[in-house]
């Protein structure tokens, strides 16, 4: 691949005698969405950890436009472009949806401060679906809306990259369509896309590439298609009796 946005080399998590992650390749294109899947367990969320800069990695590089990230602390890594949600929702409970919102802009990539950073956050806010709701409390809100507020505080620090962890996890079906609405307009924008997911309408709708890992060692990478239907990825999640 010519010219990717973020390259993994060789990316190895060892914690103690355990192996999570075994010398992870791949690559992503600008404007790309990848789909890192696997059972539960094989690695995924240790995988944009170490990409992420919340854990370091044992071995191996991950690189930015070819220039290496890996070994930088995760808020210099957010300031490069690289921004992500988690599979558990991490706001902050003291403040209201819009300064939740700004803080993403005042610590990310692109910070804004004041009136702008307010303004940014309506836009945002709006464009996730909360347009209007940004003084209310976050007890106020459903699960999907907290979804949506992480959402948009990761998108106020304009990142390169989105690493999304399981974000359409634990909706119901109406809230997973508009989950699945709202990161398709994300990819549209041209945005390049890492998604950690196990629902397989969001993988088949939104992924041009999916990258299998079990075990923490990639196993396949393909189209959604090519990859689902790949017998070693199947033996993966049904067991060798049902491959």
């Amino acid at each position: 691949m010519a010219n990717p946005v973020l390259s993994l080399r060789g990316v190895t998590k060892r914690f103690g005698g355990l192996v999570a992650v075994n010398a992870m390749d791949f690559d992503v294109a600008e404007r790309e969405v990848v789909g890192l899947l696997g059972p539960n367990g094989s690695g995924k969320s240790t995988t944009l950890n170490l990409v992420s800069g919340a854990l370091p990695l044992t071995a191996g590089s991950v690189s930015l436009w070819g220039s290496r990230i890996s070994g930088l602390p995760a808020q210099a890594i957010n300031r490069k472009g690289v921004s992500r949600t988690f599979q558990l929702v991490r706001l902050l409970p003291s403040m209201n949806v819009r300064e939740n919102v700004v803080a993403g802009a005042v610590f990310g990539h692109h910070r804004r401060w004041g009136q702008d950073a307010q303004d940014h956050a309506d836009l945002l806010l709006e464009k996730v679906g909360l347009g209007g709701k940004g003084d209310m409390s976050l007890g106020q809100l459903t699960y999907i809306d907290t979804k949506r507020v992480e959402l948009a505080r990761t998108l106020a620090s304009d990142p390169k990259v989105l690493l999304l962890d399981e974000w359409l996890a634990g909706l119901n079906p109406t809230e997973l369509q508009i989950g699945i609405t709202l990161i398709k307009s994300l990819r549209d924008e041209g945005r390049t896309i890492i998604l950690v997911e196990h629902v397989m309408d969001a993988i088949r709708s939104l992924c041009d590439r999916c990258v299998v890992m079990a075990a923490g060692t990639k196993i396949a990478e393909g189209t959604p298609t090519q990859v689902l239907s790949n017998k070693e990825v199947i033996r993966a999640y049904l067991g060798d009796d049902d491959a």
